[in-house]
C-alpha cells in the first residue's frame, strides 16, 4: 500500500509540473461529458414525466379516420363501445388546435366535460355558461389577461369570437395544461364549426388493464373505420419522440465527440519525448514496467476521473438547475406557450455508468498503451532519443 500510496504522489506530481497541457485535456474532456450527459440527463427526466403524467390518461383514446386522416368521430359511437365487457367510463372529447397570429401562439382548445384531468383552479372559477372560459397561466400570460378581460380570437369562419375569461387554473405538470383553454361543448361547436353529434376523439377506460388490448381489438372490430390508441402506444410514441430528438442533439454535438477522438487517437499514437525520457529515467534508477504502468495508469485515472465528475456536474448544474436552456429549444416540440421547465432529477444509473465505460475505458487505454511501448524498450536508447 505504501508503494501504492508513492507511486500516486509521484504521478500526481509529475501532473502538476505539466499542468497547462492537462488542464486543456480536462477542460476538453469536461466538455465532451457534459454535452453527452446534458442530453442524456434531459431526455431521461422529460421521458419520465410525461410518463408520469400520461399514465393518469385514458386508458384507450379511440379516433376515427377518413383517407388516412384523423376526422371528426360520430358521438353514438360511444354508446356502443360502452356496451363491450370490462369498460367503465366512455366520454366523447370536443378539442382542437387554433394559432393566434397576433401573439404568435399556439393554443389547445378543449370543452368542458366530466372527465377533465385533475386542474387546480389559481383565480376564478370553472366554465360553466357559454360566453366564459377558463383558461391555463401560460395563455394569460401570453394574452396579459386577467379575470374579466375578454379573450379575442377568430373563429373558423374568420368571424371574430371574445369570451369573458372567468378562471386560471394550473394542473401537476403544466406541459399539458400551459396552453389550454377551456370552453363550453356549444362554444367549441360554434367556434371550429363542428356539427352536433360528433366529437374530435372517444376516451374509454377499461377495468382491467390487461384487458386494454383485447378491448381496443374489439373496437376495431365493431367499427373498422375508427383507430383504437392504448395508452402504451401513446407511452412507446412519446418515449420514440424524445429518443429521435436526443438522437439528433446527439448528432448536433458530435464535433465535441469527434474532439474527443482526436484527444485519444493523440495519446494512442504516443508520448512526448521528454515523458519517454522520464521513462528511461525511472528504469535506470530501478523501476519495474509494472511500476511504469501504474504509474501511467494512475495519472489517465486522475484525470479521467477528474473529467467525467466534473463533467456530470456541470450537465446536472445545466439541467436540473438551470433549465437545461442550450437543449430545451430543440427537445421541447412545436408549442411556443412551452412552460418554464422544472425538471425533476430523474437520473438512469445505468446511462451514467455507460458514459464512464464509453468514455473513461478508452481514454485509460490510450494512456497506457504508449507508456507499455517505452516501458519495454532499453532506457539507453530511450534516454538518447533513439
Amino acid at each position: 500500500m505504501t508503494r501504492l500510496l508513492k507511486i500516486l504522489e509521484y504521478s500526481l506530481c509529475s501532473l502538476a509540473r505539466r499542468k497547462f497541457k492537462n488542464f486543456s485535456i480536462i477542460i476538453i474532456y469536461s466538455f465532451t461529458i457534459a454535452a453527452l450527459a446534458s442530453i442524456l440527463l434531459l431526455t431521461h427526466s422529460l421521458k419520465e414525466i410525461a410518463i408520469n403524467v400520461l399514465v393518469d390518461g385514458p386508458d384507450i383514446v379511440v379516433q376515427r379516420l377518413a383517407g388516412g386522416r384523423h376526422d371528426p368521430i360520430p358521438v353514438h359511437y360511444a354508446q356502443d363501445i360502452a356496451k363491450l365487457p370490462g369498460v367503465g367510463r366512455v366520454n366523447p372529447r370536443l378539442w382542437g388546435y387554433y394559432y393566434d397570429s397576433l401573439y404568435q401562439t399556439n393554443y389547445t382548445i378543449l370543452a368542458v366535460h366530466q372527465d377533465l384531468p385533475s386542474l387546480e383552479m389559481v383565480e376564478g372559477r370553472m366554465v360553466a355558461a357559454n360566453g366564459e372560459c377558463t383558461v391555463g397561466q401560460g395563455v394569460a400570460k401570453a394574452q396579459n389577461a386577467e379575470i374579466g378581460d375578454e379573450l379575442l380570437l377568430i373563429n373558423s369562419t374568420g368571424v371574430g369570437y371574445s369570451c369573458e375569461i372567468n378562471g386560471m387554473f394550473k394542473a401537476r405538470s403544466n406541459l399539458w395544461t400551459n396552453d389550454l383553454i377551456l370552453f363550453t361543448e356549444k362554444d367549441l361547436q360554434g367556434f371550429f364549426a363542428m356539427p352536433a353529434g360528433l366529437a374530435t376523439d372517444i376516451t374509454v377506460e377499461v377495468f382491467n388493464p390487461r384487458e386494454i388490448p383485447l378491448v381496443a381489438e374489439k373496437i376495431k372490430r365493431l367499427f373498422p373505420d375508427t383507430r383504437p390508441v392504448t395508452i402504451n402506444e401513446i407511452l412507446h410514441t412519446y418515449e420514440s419522440v424524445f429518443n429521435w430528438r436526443s438522437g439528433m442533439m446527439l448528432t448536433i454535438f458530435a464535433s465535441s465527440l469527434i474532439a474527443f477522438s482526436i484527444l485519444a487517437w493523440d495519446k494512442a499514437t504516443g508520448i512526448s519525448g521528454e515523458e519517454k525520457r522520464e521513462i528511461g529515467i525511472l528504469k535506470a534508477i530501478g523501476w519495474d514496467t509494472s511500476d511504469i504502468l501504474t504509474l501511467k495508469l494512475s495519472e489517465g485515472s486522475v484525470i479521467s476521473i477528474t473529467s467525467f465528475l466534473l463533467g456530470i456536474s456541470v450537465a446536472y448544474i445545466h439541467v436540473f438547475l438551470l433549465g437545461a436552456p442550450l437543449l430545451v429549444p430543440v427537445l421541447k416540440g412545436w408549442s411556443v406557450l412551452f412552460p418554464p421547465l422544472q425538471l425533476a432529477p430523474y437520473i438512469d444509473m445505468y446511462q451514467i455508468f455507460a458514459l464512464a465505460f464509453l468514455t473513461i475505458v478508452p481514454y485509460m487505454a490510450s494512456t497506457v498503451l504508449p507508456a507499455w511501448k517505452s516501458a519495454i524498450t532499453d532506457p539507453e536508447s530511450i534516454m538518447r532519443g533513439w
